[in-house]
């Protein structure tokens, strides 16, 4: 007799509670900023010391270690906002971490990661052999493997974005999540929903890398060609699949997901610099591209700007065309 297939596990409201609680120390909140004149209110993310979210999934799950498995070291694959993540977590908790990422990587992360004394492994530039070598250096030196996006303790973390933006926020009727390989969405998604149902969740992903809205509507995971998202500006969002447990949080709790050109994300970034005086990476300004897109209503609108990491020349070409 064929088993049913397992159904991932919901994350559940208590969890990213608990989160809240453990990465407190480490991670401070971050404020919501109003665009003038619109009054659409970002999340800034890329105010953390990392200048991204991901410290807050980083922290989670290396603090959900034992005490054993941290004095071994830990391991990640990234295409950059994670690795530094990883690899200042572990610089801040005094523990050895190895990150692998892929050739092209922005100057900027790369740097960054390598700032906080993580040991670089750097492989394809479509990153076809993260994860593989991410688990043979896992094997061979023994380091617990964080994972990127596709796990709960991520997922936990990132969703103490949801709960600030309850405490912050509290008229918020629609908020608008970058997508990529789906732990920030799936964490935020169900952080709002299950604490107030009336709250939609959407996500926002490049037209160029758009496995997320097809694996949405289709009702199942779909996954496109790595070399096909190459194509996007937006680095931190070419992953080619969702993960299995992201998924399960997004056919949960998250209302819609649609795409956004790359137009539209740049002219998210200039009108993030000039309405708000902040700094959005294309990954970053994904969310807010939706947003306008979408003409949500403002006032009841929270974009998640979720990263602000880029080299200088480049962003000053797209601000300043």
């Amino acid at each position: 007799m064929n088993e049913a297939p397992a159904v991932p596990p919901q994350l559940s409201l208590a969890a990213i509670r608990q989160a809240a609680v453990r990465i407190a120390p480490y991670v401070g909140q971050t404020p919501v900023v109003a665009m003038t004149p619109t009054g659409l209110r970002l999340k800034a993310e890329s105010l953390h010391p990392i200048g991204a979210f991901k410290v807050r999934g980083a922290f989670n799950a290396i603090l959900s270690l034992s005490d054993s498995e941290r004095r071994r070291g830990v391991v990640s694959h990234s295409s950059g906002n994670h690795a530094q993540a990883v690899a200042y977590a572990a610089h801040v908790l005094g523990i050895k971490a190895a990150v692998v990422m892929p050739e092209g990587v922005s100057r900027t992360k790369l740097d960054a990661t390598r700032h906080w004394g993580a040991e670089i492994h750097l492989v394809d530039a479509a990153g076809i052999r993260r994860a593989e070598t991410c688990a043979a250096l896992a094997d061979r030196h023994g380091y617990a493997v964080i994972e990127p996006y596709d796990s709960l303790a991520i997922m936990a973390g990132t969703g103490t974005v949801g709960l600030e933006i309850l405490a912050q926020c509290p008229e918020a009727r629609f908020v608008t999540v970058p997508v990529s390989g789906g732990g920030l969405i799936g964490g935020i998604a169900a952080a709002l929903v299950q604490s107030n149902r009336a709250i939609r969740v959407i996500g926002v992903e490049p037209e160029l890398a758009a496995d997320a809205r097809e694996s949405f509507r289709a009702g199942r995971l779909m996954r496109v060609d790595p070399q096909l998202t190459m194509r996007t500006m937006a680095d931190g969002l070419r992953v080619a699949q969702l993960g299995t447990l992201p998924f399960a949080q997004i056919q949960a709790f998250v209302h819609d997901i649609v795409t956004v050109s790359e137009e539209a994300i740049a002219d998210a970034m200039r009108r993030i610099a000039r309405e708000a005086r902040l700094v959005a990476e294309p990954s970053g300004a994904v969310a807010v591209a939706g947003a306008l897109a979408l003409g949500l209503d403002a006032h009841a609108t929270v974009a998640i700007l979720s990263g602000g990491n880029m080299d200088l020349d480049r962003y000053a070409a797209i601000i300043g065309s």
